[in-house]
């Protein structure tokens, strides 16, 4: 091989201005991702927009079922992920494995952990509706479909599926939302409730 036949590279061992402008661009991309991390309520509206936005195209183009449906799938087998856990309990038939849920009130406690993390769901998702949206601007991808079908055979997956996932909590008995830390009450304090010594 010749010193410039490794990709991204120029003839003289530099890289090119073109993989130089796509780490660039990746490094900007990465940057924004890392900003809006703590917003994760800004990060949901700005997908539930988009979302908004391409059912409103959709419905005024007439079209693009399939697109939809698939879009559809994807978000449903990013939930379904999104609410199981990291590791499966069914798959843990020995308890000397690893680590499992408690299921006795003295038991020590073991957080929820995720098989897809919030932020890697909102990620997908909103890459998965912005895929979307640009298929919609291709007509290779408009395939005429009757497509009341895909909305019952969609509302027949969705049903089937979260009746196994809700099985599968009720059974290994956990909880993949928890409603935030304890708050207590504090005591008020005021000067004139102080007592001098």
């Amino acid at each position: 091989m010749s010193e410039g036949d490794s990709a991204g590279e120029s003839i003289h061992g530099k890289p090119s201005s073109i993989a130089s402008f796509f780490t660039r661009l990746g490094q900007i991309y990465q940057s924004w991702l890392d900003k809006s991390t703590p917003f994760a309520v800004v990060r949901w509206v700005v997908a539930l927009i988009l979302t908004v936005i391409y059912l409103i195209r959709v419905y005024i183009l007439q079209g693009w079922y399939i697109v939809t449906y698939a879009l559809g799938i994807y978000h449903l087998n990013l939930f379904i992920a999104f609410l199981s856990p990291k590791v499966d309990p069914s798959l843990l038939d020995d308890a000397d494995e690893g680590p499992a849920l408690p299921t006795k009130q003295n038991e020590e406690f073991r957080p929820f952990i995720r098989r897809l993390p919030e932020f890697k769901f909102w990620h997908s998702a909103t890459k998965g509706i912005v895929v979307a949206m640009i298929c919609t601007f291709f007509e290779a991808f408009n395939v005429p479909v009757f497509w009341p079908i895909l909305v019952m055979y969609f509302i027949m997956l969705f049903c089937i599926t979260m009746k196994r996932q809700i099985k599968h909590m009720i059974k290994y008995r956990y909880l993949p939302f928890t409603h935030g830390k304890a708050k207590y009450k504090g005591v008020r304090w005021c000067a004139r409730d102080a007592v001098m010594l």
